[in-house]
Protein backbone atom coordinates (compact mmCIF):
# COMPACT_ATOMS: atom_id res chain seq x y z
CA UNK A 1 0.00 0.00 0.00
CA UNK A 2 2.43 2.64 -1.37
CA UNK A 3 0.88 6.55 -1.09
CA UNK A 4 3.55 9.71 -1.28
CA UNK A 5 2.33 10.91 2.13
CA UNK A 6 3.46 8.18 3.91
CA UNK A 7 6.39 6.73 2.01
CA UNK A 8 9.13 7.99 4.94
CA UNK A 9 6.04 7.30 7.92
CA UNK A 10 3.38 4.35 7.60
CA UNK A 11 0.07 4.94 8.38
CA UNK A 12 -0.73 4.76 12.02
CA UNK A 13 -3.48 2.93 13.41
CA UNK A 14 -5.17 3.31 17.15
CA UNK A 15 -6.66 -0.18 18.37
CA UNK A 16 -8.92 0.84 21.41
CA UNK A 17 -10.15 -1.83 23.79
CA UNK A 18 -9.93 -3.45 27.23
CA UNK A 19 -8.86 -6.90 26.38
CA UNK A 20 -5.40 -7.45 26.29
CA UNK A 21 -5.35 -10.14 24.31
CA UNK A 22 -7.63 -9.05 21.61
CA UNK A 23 -5.45 -5.84 21.30
CA UNK A 24 -2.15 -7.63 21.08
CA UNK A 25 -3.58 -10.44 18.40
CA UNK A 26 -4.69 -7.34 16.32
CA UNK A 27 -1.73 -5.56 17.09
CA UNK A 28 0.63 -8.11 15.79
CA UNK A 29 -1.53 -8.34 12.41
CA UNK A 30 -1.79 -5.09 11.64
CA UNK A 31 2.26 -5.01 12.04
CA UNK A 32 2.55 -7.68 9.51
CA UNK A 33 0.39 -5.11 7.09
CA UNK A 34 3.12 -2.14 7.50
CA UNK A 35 1.15 0.11 9.83
CA UNK A 36 2.35 1.54 12.66
CA UNK A 37 0.20 1.05 15.68
CA UNK A 38 -0.65 2.07 18.95
CA UNK A 39 -2.97 0.91 21.37
CA UNK A 40 -6.02 2.46 24.05
CA UNK A 41 -7.71 0.15 26.69
CA UNK A 42 -11.05 2.37 27.26
CA UNK A 43 -12.43 5.48 25.63
CA UNK A 44 -10.97 8.07 27.26
CA UNK A 45 -7.93 6.86 26.77
CA UNK A 46 -8.93 6.87 22.73
CA UNK A 47 -9.87 10.36 23.09
CA UNK A 48 -6.69 11.62 24.76
CA UNK A 49 -4.69 9.33 22.09
CA UNK A 50 -6.15 10.67 19.08
CA UNK A 51 -5.60 14.59 19.94
CA UNK A 52 -1.58 13.63 20.83
CA UNK A 53 -1.04 10.82 18.39
CA UNK A 54 -3.06 12.09 15.48
CA UNK A 55 -3.37 8.70 14.07
CA UNK A 56 -4.24 7.83 10.57
CA UNK A 57 -7.27 5.66 11.42
CA UNK A 58 -9.17 4.51 14.81
CA UNK A 59 -9.76 0.68 15.07
CA UNK A 60 -12.60 0.04 17.60
CA UNK A 61 -13.07 -2.98 18.87
CA UNK A 62 -16.68 -2.28 20.19
CA UNK A 63 -16.93 -5.53 22.47
CA UNK A 64 -16.47 -5.62 26.04
CA UNK A 65 -15.37 -1.49 26.26
CA UNK A 66 -15.80 0.28 29.71
CA UNK A 67 -19.33 1.11 30.91
CA UNK A 68 -18.86 4.74 31.41
CA UNK A 69 -18.15 5.06 27.71
CA UNK A 70 -19.08 2.19 25.10
CA UNK A 71 -17.75 2.26 21.62
CA UNK A 72 -21.07 4.27 20.39
CA UNK A 73 -20.03 7.42 23.17
CA UNK A 74 -16.60 7.35 21.92
CA UNK A 75 -16.87 7.68 18.57
CA UNK A 76 -19.56 10.14 18.79
CA UNK A 77 -17.33 11.98 21.22
CA UNK A 78 -14.48 11.77 18.78
CA UNK A 79 -16.61 13.50 16.09
CA UNK A 80 -17.56 16.17 18.64
CA UNK A 81 -14.19 16.67 19.84
CA UNK A 82 -12.07 16.51 16.53
CA UNK A 83 -14.50 17.37 13.79
CA UNK A 84 -13.53 17.55 10.04
CA UNK A 85 -9.84 16.11 11.89
CA UNK A 86 -11.25 13.04 13.11
CA UNK A 87 -9.26 9.68 11.64
CA UNK A 88 -11.92 7.08 9.91
CA UNK A 89 -13.56 5.01 12.55
CA UNK A 90 -13.63 1.22 11.96
CA UNK A 91 -15.88 -0.90 14.33
CA UNK A 92 -15.46 -4.49 14.82
CA UNK A 93 -18.56 -6.21 16.69
CA UNK A 94 -20.14 -9.09 17.31
CA UNK A 95 -22.92 -6.89 17.54
CA UNK A 96 -24.86 -7.39 13.81
CA UNK A 97 -28.90 -6.24 14.60
CA UNK A 98 -30.02 -3.51 12.54
CA UNK A 99 -30.10 -1.28 15.61
CA UNK A 100 -26.70 -1.63 16.42
CA UNK A 101 -25.81 -1.12 13.23
CA UNK A 102 -27.35 1.56 11.96
CA UNK A 103 -26.49 3.64 15.57
CA UNK A 104 -22.60 2.77 14.78
CA UNK A 105 -23.05 4.88 11.53
CA UNK A 106 -25.26 7.77 13.18
CA UNK A 107 -22.49 8.50 15.80
CA UNK A 108 -19.72 8.68 12.79
CA UNK A 109 -18.14 5.31 12.12
CA UNK A 110 -16.80 4.98 8.96
CA UNK A 111 -17.26 1.25 7.96
CA UNK A 112 -18.66 -1.47 10.14
CA UNK A 113 -17.29 -5.32 10.76
CA UNK A 114 -18.73 -8.24 12.10
CA UNK A 115 -17.39 -10.98 14.63
CA UNK A 116 -16.15 -13.67 14.00
CA UNK A 117 -13.59 -11.03 12.25
CA UNK A 118 -12.32 -12.79 8.35
CA UNK A 119 -8.97 -11.08 8.10
CA UNK A 120 -8.66 -10.79 4.18
CA UNK A 121 -12.46 -8.72 4.56
CA UNK A 122 -10.98 -6.37 7.09
CA UNK A 123 -7.57 -6.14 5.74
CA UNK A 124 -9.24 -4.76 2.60
CA UNK A 125 -11.69 -2.56 4.84
CA UNK A 126 -8.38 -0.85 6.58
CA UNK A 127 -6.54 -0.50 3.42
CA UNK A 128 -9.82 0.55 1.63
CA UNK A 129 -10.40 3.45 4.84
CA UNK A 130 -6.76 4.76 4.76
CA UNK A 131 -7.41 5.23 0.70
CA UNK A 132 -10.20 7.56 1.29
CA UNK A 133 -8.22 9.47 4.02
CA UNK A 134 -5.40 9.62 2.13
CA UNK A 135 -7.34 11.31 -1.16
CA UNK A 136 -9.94 13.56 1.69
CA UNK A 137 -6.80 15.05 2.63
CA UNK A 138 -5.29 15.30 -0.35
CA UNK A 139 -8.35 17.09 -1.04
CA UNK A 140 -8.83 18.75 1.98
CA UNK A 141 -5.12 20.51 1.38
CA UNK A 142 -5.61 21.30 -2.29
CA UNK A 143 -8.61 23.43 -1.12
CA UNK A 144 -6.68 24.98 1.43
CA UNK A 145 -4.27 25.78 -1.24
CA UNK A 146 -6.59 26.76 -3.64
CA UNK A 147 -7.86 29.46 -1.01
CA UNK A 148 -4.89 30.99 0.21
CA UNK A 149 -3.87 30.80 -3.71
CA UNK A 150 -7.01 33.12 -4.38
CA UNK A 151 -6.72 35.05 -1.45
CA UNK A 152 -3.05 36.14 -2.62
CA UNK A 153 -4.80 36.72 -6.04
CA UNK A 154 -7.15 39.05 -4.43
CA UNK A 155 -4.46 41.13 -2.88
CA UNK A 156 -2.19 40.76 -5.56
CA UNK A 157 -5.44 42.27 -7.69
CA UNK A 158 -5.81 45.09 -5.27
CA UNK A 159 -2.51 46.28 -5.08
CA UNK A 160 -2.28 46.06 -8.93
CA UNK A 161 -5.77 48.09 -8.84
CA UNK A 162 -4.51 50.81 -6.18
CA UNK A 163 -1.10 51.05 -8.58
CA UNK A 164 -3.10 51.57 -11.52
CA UNK A 165 -5.49 54.40 -9.57
CA UNK A 166 -3.69 55.62 -6.87
CA UNK A 167 -1.01 57.98 -6.52
CA UNK A 168 2.05 56.45 -4.90
CA UNK A 169 2.80 59.47 -2.65
CA UNK A 170 -0.31 61.06 -1.27
CA UNK A 171 -2.68 58.00 -1.32
CA UNK A 172 -5.31 59.78 -3.73
CA UNK A 173 -6.49 59.13 -6.80
CA UNK A 174 -4.16 59.53 -9.51
CA UNK A 175 -4.03 61.20 -13.39
CA UNK A 176 -5.42 58.35 -14.95
CA UNK A 177 -8.52 57.57 -12.25
CA UNK A 178 -9.14 61.68 -12.37
CA UNK A 179 -9.22 60.90 -16.60
CA UNK A 180 -12.13 57.86 -16.16
CA UNK A 181 -13.64 59.44 -13.63
CA UNK A 182 -14.79 63.22 -14.91
CA UNK A 183 -15.58 61.67 -18.39
CA UNK A 184 -18.12 58.96 -16.66
CA UNK A 185 -19.82 62.29 -14.55
CA UNK A 186 -19.61 64.11 -17.46
CA UNK A 187 -21.83 61.90 -19.35
CA UNK A 188 -23.96 61.30 -16.32
CA UNK A 189 -24.79 64.87 -15.87
CA UNK A 190 -25.14 65.92 -19.61
CA UNK A 191 -28.14 63.34 -19.15
CA UNK A 192 -29.30 65.02 -15.61
CA UNK A 193 -28.38 68.61 -17.30
CA UNK A 194 -27.37 69.37 -13.88
CA UNK A 195 -24.42 71.11 -13.16
CA UNK A 196 -20.21 70.07 -13.35
CA UNK A 197 -17.68 71.92 -11.23
CA UNK A 198 -13.85 71.29 -11.34
CA UNK A 199 -11.04 72.82 -9.22
CA UNK A 200 -7.14 72.95 -9.77
CA UNK A 201 -5.08 74.26 -7.13
CA UNK A 202 -1.54 74.79 -7.24
CA UNK A 203 0.97 74.88 -4.72
CA UNK A 204 3.05 78.03 -4.99
CA UNK A 205 6.76 78.26 -5.09
CA UNK A 206 6.95 74.69 -4.81
CA UNK A 207 10.23 73.98 -6.40
CA UNK A 208 11.86 76.34 -4.81
CA UNK A 209 9.96 74.77 -1.27
CA UNK A 210 12.36 71.75 -2.58
CA UNK A 211 14.99 73.49 -3.55
CA UNK A 212 15.39 74.72 0.58
CA UNK A 213 13.98 72.02 2.21
CA UNK A 214 14.96 68.86 0.13
CA UNK A 215 12.69 66.44 -1.63
CA UNK A 216 11.85 64.72 1.22
CA UNK A 217 10.14 67.58 3.26
CA UNK A 218 8.17 68.73 -0.42
CA UNK A 219 6.37 65.22 -0.37
CA UNK A 220 5.39 65.17 2.94
CA UNK A 221 4.05 68.94 2.23
CA UNK A 222 2.32 67.07 -0.23
CA UNK A 223 0.83 64.83 1.73
CA UNK A 224 -0.49 67.45 4.18
CA UNK A 225 -1.87 69.08 1.41
CA UNK A 226 -3.87 65.86 -0.14
CA UNK A 227 -5.21 65.90 3.36
CA UNK A 228 -6.91 68.36 3.57
CA UNK A 229 -8.21 68.68 0.40
CA UNK A 230 -9.69 65.22 1.05
CA UNK A 231 -11.14 66.36 3.94
CA UNK A 232 -12.87 69.33 2.22
CA UNK A 233 -14.62 66.97 -0.49
CA UNK A 234 -17.01 65.58 2.04
CA UNK A 235 -19.87 64.36 -0.69
CA UNK A 236 -19.44 60.70 -1.82
CA UNK A 237 -19.94 61.85 -5.50
CA UNK A 238 -16.37 64.38 -5.07
CA UNK A 239 -13.21 62.97 -6.19
CA UNK A 240 -10.01 63.96 -5.26
CA UNK A 241 -6.50 63.78 -7.24
CA UNK A 242 -3.58 64.27 -7.63
CA UNK A 243 -2.97 65.83 -10.87
CA UNK A 244 0.64 65.75 -11.25
CA UNK A 245 3.83 67.43 -9.61
CA UNK A 246 2.28 69.75 -6.75
CA UNK A 247 -1.30 70.15 -8.89
CA UNK A 248 -4.60 68.53 -7.18
CA UNK A 249 -7.80 68.41 -8.75
CA UNK A 250 -11.31 68.34 -7.01
CA UNK A 251 -14.64 67.48 -9.46
CA UNK A 252 -17.67 68.61 -7.71
CA UNK A 253 -20.98 66.95 -9.33
CA UNK A 254 -24.36 68.34 -8.74
CA UNK A 255 -22.06 71.75 -7.53
CA UNK A 256 -22.85 75.15 -8.94
CA UNK A 257 -19.84 77.73 -8.93
CA UNK A 258 -20.87 79.20 -5.62
CA UNK A 259 -20.72 75.84 -3.94
CA UNK A 260 -17.27 74.75 -5.88
CA UNK A 261 -15.34 78.46 -4.61
CA UNK A 262 -16.56 77.85 -1.20
CA UNK A 263 -15.18 74.88 -0.85
CA UNK A 264 -12.10 75.85 -2.82
CA UNK A 265 -11.61 78.98 -0.19
CA UNK A 266 -12.25 76.35 2.64
CA UNK A 267 -9.20 74.38 1.41
CA UNK A 268 -6.37 77.39 0.56
CA UNK A 269 -7.58 78.85 4.27
CA UNK A 270 -6.50 75.44 5.42
CA UNK A 271 -3.67 75.04 3.82
CA UNK A 272 -2.38 78.56 4.94
CA UNK A 273 -3.14 77.82 8.34
CA UNK A 274 -0.81 74.45 8.75
CA UNK A 275 1.59 76.99 8.88
CA UNK A 276 4.15 74.96 6.95
CA UNK A 277 7.24 77.24 6.76
CA UNK A 278 8.21 78.33 3.47
CA UNK A 279 11.14 81.13 3.37
CA UNK A 280 11.89 81.24 0.00
CA UNK A 281 8.00 81.81 -0.68
CA UNK A 282 7.53 85.50 -2.33
CA UNK A 283 4.58 86.39 -1.07
CA UNK A 284 4.26 84.58 2.17
CA UNK A 285 6.05 82.80 4.90
CA UNK A 286 4.44 79.49 4.69
CA UNK A 287 3.07 77.04 2.52
CA UNK A 288 -0.04 78.44 -0.03
CA UNK A 289 -2.31 77.54 -3.04
CA UNK A 290 -3.56 79.03 -6.02
CA UNK A 291 -7.07 77.84 -7.14
CA UNK A 292 -8.82 77.96 -10.30
CA UNK A 293 -12.39 77.16 -10.14
CA UNK A 294 -14.77 76.23 -13.63
CA UNK A 295 -18.34 75.11 -13.30
CA UNK A 296 -20.42 74.00 -16.62
CA UNK A 297 -23.76 72.07 -17.51
CA UNK A 298 -22.11 69.28 -19.36
CA UNK A 299 -24.11 68.42 -23.00
CA UNK A 300 -23.51 65.98 -25.51
CA UNK A 301 -21.98 68.40 -27.99
CA UNK A 302 -19.05 68.97 -25.90
CA UNK A 303 -16.51 67.46 -23.58
CA UNK A 304 -14.55 67.42 -20.47
CA UNK A 305 -11.68 68.86 -21.86
CA UNK A 306 -13.81 72.55 -22.14
CA UNK A 307 -14.05 72.32 -18.48
CA UNK A 308 -10.68 71.17 -17.85
CA UNK A 309 -9.35 74.10 -20.02
CA UNK A 310 -11.43 76.77 -18.85
CA UNK A 311 -10.35 76.06 -14.80
CA UNK A 312 -6.55 75.82 -15.92
CA UNK A 313 -6.99 79.37 -17.09
CA UNK A 314 -8.41 80.10 -14.09
CA UNK A 315 -5.55 78.50 -12.36
CA UNK A 316 -3.93 80.51 -14.21
CA UNK A 317 -5.35 83.57 -13.74
CA UNK A 318 -5.06 83.35 -9.79
CA UNK A 319 -1.10 82.80 -10.32
CA UNK A 320 -0.99 86.29 -12.04
CA UNK A 321 -3.12 87.95 -9.67
CA UNK A 322 -0.66 87.25 -7.06
CA UNK A 323 -1.45 83.81 -6.05
CA UNK A 324 -2.39 81.98 -2.54
CA UNK A 325 -6.43 83.20 -4.08
CA UNK A 326 -9.03 81.51 -5.52
CA UNK A 327 -10.35 82.61 -9.39
CA UNK A 328 -13.66 81.80 -10.58
CA UNK A 329 -13.70 81.35 -14.45
CA UNK A 330 -17.21 82.32 -15.51
CA UNK A 331 -17.08 82.60 -19.27
CA UNK A 332 -14.85 82.69 -22.17
CA UNK A 333 -13.51 85.98 -21.01
CA UNK A 334 -15.19 86.58 -17.28
CA UNK A 335 -13.23 85.94 -14.08
CA UNK A 336 -13.96 86.35 -10.45
CA UNK A 337 -11.63 86.63 -7.73
CA UNK A 338 -11.52 85.54 -4.07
Amino acid sequence: MSNPDFEKSPPLILLVNDKKTMRREMHLAMEKEGYRVAQSDDGEECLAACQRLKPDMVLLLLDGMDSKMDGFSCCEELQTLLGDDCPPVLIVTVLDDRESVDRAFEVGAADYVIKPVHWPVLRQRVKRLLQSHWTMRKLKRQIEQERLLRKRLETTNRELQNLATLDGLTQIANRRSFDHYLEREWKILAREEATLSLIFSDVDFFKLYNDTYGHQAGDECLRQIARIISQNAKRPADFVARYGGEEFAVILPKTDAEGAVEVAETIRTQVKALGLTHTSSQISECVTLSLGVSSVIPNSQSSANTLIAETDQALYQAKAQGRDRVVLKLSSSDTIQS
